[in-house]
């Protein structure tokens, strides 16, 4: 783990997270990373994969640009199995051979790139779109959380969109913005679709999505919830002392963890990590993880 704690603590930009995959393929030889798509500005999406099973559970984070600490949150988890696995630590390797035996671990760990990109280092980081950036952020790109178009990835997905979409007129966001605004049509967005394309074409069993902060746990979306949803909130909530709530109004729907409910009918979450204002101070990511790290071994037992 020490070899990583310098890449770990940085802000979690492109070439972060370049430096990252090399070094993570480097060290561990059974983790695979490969593109599986692009955002607006061409930025590659990466998925890293450990196991060979086709059944798979899937981490995503850096959804919103502002919330890059769930990318270096995913980092770190994926170095952590990866260590847990080759140190053979007997209670954490047990939960990982018994994984393992049933599924894979996917990890998408930043969504979004442009909007991480502009949130770090300004509109000037949205190449040919910097002028449009440049506007719609008006002086405040730290606070960016859309892509690059203006458009929130989480508002983006085929999941009561009509109906977050009229919430969104009704609060005066009709056209793009640094947040909530959900674009013209579901899965307007290559991000968006990056995740769908992938999830239609995978047999995922569950997934948690990470965003920034509040320290709790989304577990629900409509009738089509699971039943096993909430026993598994409950213990993710117990082990990680994140309360189990329910999104603003205009903040329920429209997102992955919905969509995933909705169109595979699976477990899926949205756990928000770490307290304060987003953009998260990098220093709070051992705590964070220290936090969690019971609560997602947990999920990698139960599927």
């Amino acid at each position: 783990m020490n070899d990583f704690k310098n890449l770990l603590m940085k802000d979690c930009d492109e070439h972060t997270r370049q430096q990252l995959k090399k070094a993570i393929l480097e060290k561990y030889f059974f983790v695979s990373a490969d593109t599986i798509g692009k955002s607006i500005l061409e930025r590659e999406i990466e998925c890293f994969r450990i196991g060979n099973s086709d059944k798979e559970i899937l981490f995503c984070g850096g959804v919103h640009g502002s919330e890059w600490i769930t990318s270096q949150l995913l980092y770190l988890f994926i170095i952590r199995i990866a260590d847990t696995i080759i140190n053979c630590k007997s209670q954490l390797t047990e939960i990982l051979l018994s994984c393992f035996q049933k599924y894979s671990l996917i990890f998408i760990p930043c969504v979004n790139p442009d909007g991480v990109e502009i949130s770090l280092h300004g509109s000037q980081s949205a190449k040919h779109l910097e002028n449009f950036v440049r506007r719609v952020a008006k002086g405040d790109t730290v606070h960016w959380k859309s892509n690059a178009l203006g458009v929130d990835i989480n508002h983006n997905f085929n999941a009561d969109w009509q109906n977050i979409k009229k919430k969104e007129m009704d609060s005066g966001i009709t056209f793009p913005s640094m947040t909530r605004y959900g674009g013209e049509f579901p899965e307007s967005e290559p991000e968006t679709r990056t995740l769908t394309e992938y999830c239609r074409t995978h047999h995922i069993l569950s997934a948690i999505a990470f965003h920034a902060q509040g320290e709790e746990i989304y577990w629900s979306f409509s009738e089509k919830t699971p039943v096993r949803s909430l026993e598994i909130a409950q213990k993710m909530a117990e082990l990680s002392g994140y309360a189990l709530s329910f999104p603003e109004s205009i903040a329920d729907g429209g997102g992955f963890k919905d969509w995933l409910i909705v169109e595979k009918g699976i477990p899926a979450f949205t756990v928000e990590v770490g307290k304060g204002e987003n953009p998260l101070d990098i220093a709070q990511l051992p705590e964070i993880y220290a936090r969690l790290e019971k609560m997602l071994f947990y999920f990698l037992s139960v599927g």
